[in-house]
């Protein structure tokens, strides 16, 4: 039996019998303009080739709406790069395709090809992290954690596990660090040889100044590794101009491919002289995966085939649309779920500017009948799906605008929301006390 897929971008407001969002068409502007129509004249040439041939099957896939911090609402293109061909992974073609991509994700984020390169590596965001962390810091150095949100504080947990020899510097976590807190922790421990830090706190939707941090770690001979994982690809970076050593992120993200696949960004000198370092890991060693990638064109181990067709698609479909008017197009439906849940009475956690323009998190509502499970199944239901947050203690949840979404989502999501609250008796606005 042939069966074929396709993801449903709905062409009218309601659809007997669905639920999901509903796509009216697109903003030029987005890169997403046609999706629905494209869509629609699939559907109907699946259709026909279903009702000449009994053996084909046509197999609906409903669009979901994904605000949540990846992964994210991918486009049909992404999502049927994955039906390519059965391919070993250590053939030549394979290879050649894993090399255009590592390039590639070089040219993301403006290095150099000749002093940075790209290592992915078959795992979660996460998987960086403990590259990096136990594979980057030189003899008798120390690594200095700057933890002011949940994935920095991922970072110290990794150096505990690994028994890496660390410092601290615990910060606020509604609020950018600041560069002068990371001077003064510079000049008390001068034997620090490597700075880790998160560009993009996806916890709570800070962004840390990663670049004057940068200038100081530089100026005191460290390598500074900067977990990007919710900012690559959304944000600017350029690693030709940034004094930044390591960057990293996962196909999901910004790139907005498919889970699996994770990649680190770096200086080729310093993954060389890392050679030299002591090992901590057979699996997530950085240099071990780079050389191997260097002298045979392959991962070192079996790579995710599918995520990785997935990711050149969603590469391709990065440079076409262009990165200016991507970057924009995630601030603009920002700006839009802010004004769309203030009208609803919430409150954010962190104020606007301090904010990455990616991640809203808004404070739990005190009404005795609030219940985020109970909102999030009732937007769930309708095709939408929404986050709890990530601060102990405090009570928030997420909206991330990432994806190929566009304002008219924004706009169902708010509908959906408001609906939501009202049949979990919350009273609108909702109120705080």
């Amino acid at each position: 039996m042939f069966i074929a897929t396709y993801n449903r971008w709905q062409l009218t407001e309601t659809e007997e019998g669905s639920n999901f969002p509903a796509v009216t068409g697109t903003d030029p502007a987005t890169g997403y303009d046609g999706e629905a129509e494209r869509t629609a004249e699939l559907r109907r040439r699946l259709e026909a080739l279903a009702a000449e041939f009994p053996g084909f099957e046509v197999k609906e896939v409903p669009r979901k709406v994904l605000l949540n911090p990846g992964p994210a609402t991918m486009s049909d293109n992404v999502r049927l790069a994955q039906l390519a061909p059965d391919i070993c992974p250590r053939e030549t073609e394979f290879a050649d395709l894993m090399r255009g991509i590592r390039r590639d994700l070089v040219r993301v984020v403006h290095g150099d090809p000749d002093l940075h390169t790209a290592v992915p590596f078959c795992g979660s965001g996460t998987i960086n992290m403990d590259v990096c962390l136990n594979s980057l810091l030189p003899p008798e150095k120390k690594i200095l954690v700057l933890n002011n949100g949940a994935y920095s504080a991922r970072g110290v947990d990794i150096c505990r596990y690994y028994d890496l020899p660390h410092y601290v510097l615990d910060l606020p976590v509604d609020r950018p660090i600041d560069p002068d807190e990371v001077r003064i922790a510079l000049q008390k421990y001068p034997d620090v040889g490597l700075v880790y830090t998160t560009h993009h706190e996806t916890g709570t939707g800070v962004l840390n100044p990663v670049r004057e941090i940068g200038a100081l770690v530089r100026a005191a001979g460290a390598y500074f590794v900067v977990d990007t994982t919710a900012s690559l690809a959304m944000l600017p970076l350029n690693l030709c101009e940034d004094p930044i050593d390591f960057v990293m992120s996962s196909a999901q993200k910004g790139l907005m491919a498919v889970t699996g696949l994770s990649f680190v960004i770096g200086r080729r000198d310093i993954i060389e002289a890392s050679a030299g370092f002591p090992k901590r890991s057979y699996y997530c060693n950085l240099y071990r995966q780079y050389n191997y990638f260097e002298t045979t064109g392959e991962m070192h181990f079996t790579p995710p085939v599918q995520a990785v067709y997935a990711l050149r698609a969603a590469i391709d479909e990065y440079f076409a649309v262009g990165e200016e008017v991507r970057f924009a197009r995630h601030q603009e439906l920002a700006a839009l779920a802010r004004r769309e849940l203030a009208a609803l009475g919430f409150r954010e956690m962190i104020a606007p500017e301090h904010q990455s323009g990616l991640v809203l998190a808004y404070l739990y509502p005190t009404d005795p009948n609030w219940s985020f499970t109970a909102v999030h199944d009732y937007c769930y239901e309708r095709g939408f799906t929404i986050y709890p947050g990530k601060v102990a203690g405090l009570g928030c949840f997420r909206i991330c605008t990432l994806g190929t979404l566009v304002p008219k989502d924004i706009e169902n999501f708010a509908a959906v929301m408001k609906d939501a609250l009202v049949a979990t008796g919350v009273a609108l606005p909702v109120t705080y006390a």
